[in-house]
């Protein structure tokens, strides 16, 4: 079996190569019908020659990826000689919902796929025709490697036959992912049979620590801010120490000014401080101290990543400690909170549930447990 999803991964990658043309004259389509002053949608919708390389990169790292089923976590000999085993297993089938990207398409399979599952996945219709190529890549490459196509799934269906399709599948499910707005993770929540792990939003904070390196806190504020304002790792907030200068504090207005991103100072509302923005937009403020920076986010991120930018290690490991969210940094950008840039290949979502798992889910994080008890003929 490793073997030949291992083989559907190769033609996988080998069929997106050959039909790039066809997919990006399909992506045309899908880009053309969507509101384009929507600029996160448009991000996430448009494909160009480097994000169906970055596909293909990830089928290729997830088959280099050792097979995680199988796997002993822990081994006990009782002592009249039973032996107890807990292993590694898949899910069974997983469903999927998300919106806009069709590299979830290939990046959710992939990590199912690996993990020795079965997956259904549910596109936005604003990704229809890209998302339907990119299926028939799969379906194509598993009827070639020897597998059922119907290891892979596409529900190609509106939003209330889909919404009747949750409440009553006509498949067993075994976990749900919904990856998109907080309406649609309540409504999956709110009917689902079977466990749900929250892709969750990001609202992503930056402290800036009286020690920070300017330079260093200047670049990584801006870069976290644009270099994809569409991504649940970008940034919303940056909270400065009391006693961080105002002529740095004017220079990183100046500099996020420069790059056309509207600023918010000290905002009293806690709906602004609670948002993803998802936009050039970024709220500044002032706090008190560590403590109160943690406080604050704490209260208002959306649980996913949280960086203090410091030269004191320890008040970095302190900031680490106190800060709840899925993933926390030291001198570094938020855009790093990504399973590919983890050494995952690819990534299913990225969860800020704490249950199973946080952070994103790999192929290692896509299976579940089973004991395995041998004896011969012990009673209790």
């Amino acid at each position: 079996m490793q073997e030949k999803i291992n083989h559907t991964l190769r033609l996988t990658a080998e069929h997106i190569n050959a039909g790039r043309d066809e997919l990006l004259r399909l992506n045309a389509l899908d880009v053309k019908n969507c509101d384009r002053s929507d600029v996160a949608l448009f991000d996430r919708l448009h494909l160009d020659q480097n994000k169906i390389d970055g596909m293909i990169d990830s089928l290729r790292q997830v088959e280099a990826k050792p097979y995680p089923v199988g796997q002993t976590l822990y081994a006990f000999t009782h002592d009249n000689g039973m032996r107890v085993e807990n292993k590694t297993v898949p899910f069974g089938t997983i469903l999927i919902v998300y919106e806009s990207r069709p590299d979830v398409t290939i990046e959710a399979t992939a990590t199912a796929l690996k993990s020795g599952n079965r997956i259904v996945l549910k596109g936005g219709k604003e990704a229809k025709n890209s998302n339907l190529f990119l299926h028939k890549c799969w379906t194509t490459a598993l009827q070639e490697a020897g597998l059922d196509a119907d290891r892979v799934r596409y529900l190609n269906m509106q939003r209330t036959d889909f919404q009747s399709f949750l409440k009553n599948p006509d498949t067993p499910l075994d976990l749900i992912i919904p990856r998109g707005g907080e309406k649609l993770i309540a409504y999956v929540r709110s009917v689902a049979t079977c466990p749900v792990l929250v892709s969750g939003r990001g609202n992503n904070f930056m402290y800036i620590a009286p020690s920070a390196d300017p330079t260093m806190a200047l670049n990584l504020i801006v870069e976290s801010k644009i270099s994809k304002i569409s991504a649940c790792n970008a940034l919303d907030k940056v909270l400065f120490h009391r006693d961080i200068s105002a002529d740095f504090y004017e220079k990183v207005k100046a500099a996020l000014a420069e790059n056309e991103v509207e600023i918010i100072e000290n905002p009293q509302e806690e709906a602004v401080w609670s948002e993803e923005f998802l936009d050039k937009k970024i709220v500044l403020a002032r706090t008190e101290s560590l403590t109160a920076a943690a406080k604050k986010i704490n209260k208002y991120s959306g649980k996913h990543t949280a960086v203090i930018v410091t030269a004191d290690p320890t008040e970095a490991a302190k900031f680490t400690k106190i800060t709840d969210c899925a993933a926390v940094g030291h001198n570094v950008s938020t855009r790093f909170t990504d399973g590919f840039q983890f050494g995952l290949g690819a990534e299913m979502a990225i969860s800020t549930d704490k249950l199973h798992h946080r952070g994103p889910l790999g192929i290692e994080h896509l299976v579940t447990n089973k004991w395995y008890i041998t004896g011969h003929g012990q009673t209790r």
